[in-house]
C-alpha cells in the first residue's frame, strides 16, 4: 500500500482515537442510583434502561478504540490493508467503508456464513426449523 495513503488511514485513527479518549466517552463512568430515581417503579425501570444503554455503549467505545489500536499496530507492521485469513490485499473501497477491516470482503462473507450456524451445529430456529418436544 502506497505511504501517503497508509499515513492518511494512520491520520484518521490517530484522530478518532484522540476524539475517543480525551472526549472522556471511554473513561469509567458512575453508573451509581440517585435516590431521586428510585420514586417509583416507573422512575427505577427508566433509569435501569438509561443504565444500561449507557453500559453499551461504552463498551462499543471500548470495543471500538481497540480495534483503533490494533490497526495502528499493523501499520507500523506494514500489514494494514492484509486480510488476516487469506493474506490478500483488502479492496480500498472496503477499508474506505471500514477502515478497521481485518478480512477481505470474500473472507468476511465466508466467516458470516459459518456464523450463521448455531455453536452446536444446528441452524438457528428462527431460519425455519421446527423445536421439538420429545
Amino acid at each position: 500500500m502506497e505511504k501517503t495513503i497508509l499515513n492518511r488511514f494512520k491520520a484518521l485513527f490517530e484522530r478518532q482515537k484522540r476524539d475517543l479518549v480525551y472526549s472522556g466517552k471511554v473513561m469509567n463512568e458512575e453508573f451509581n442510583l440517585k435516590p431521586d430515581d428510585l420514586a417509583d417503579e416507573v422512575d427505577l425501570t427508566s433509569t435501569e434502561n438509561e443504565t444500561g444503554m449507557r453500559m453499551r455503549l461504552r463498551n462499543r467505545e471500548a470495543l471500538f478504540l481497540k480495534k483503533i489500536e490494533e490497526a495502528l499496530a499493523r501499520i507500523s507492521k506494514g500489514t494494514f490493508g492484509q486480510c488476516s485469513s487469506c493474506e490478500d490485499e483488502i479492496s480500498m473501497k472496503r477499508l474506505e467503508a471500514r477502515p478497521t477491516a481485518t478480512l477481505c470482503v470474500d473472507c468476511k462473507e465466508s466467516q458470516e456464513q459459518s456464523e450463521r450456524l448455531h455453536i452446536d451445529g444446528h441452524r438457528y430456529k428462527s431460519l425455519g426449523n421446527k423445536f421439538q418436544l420429545g
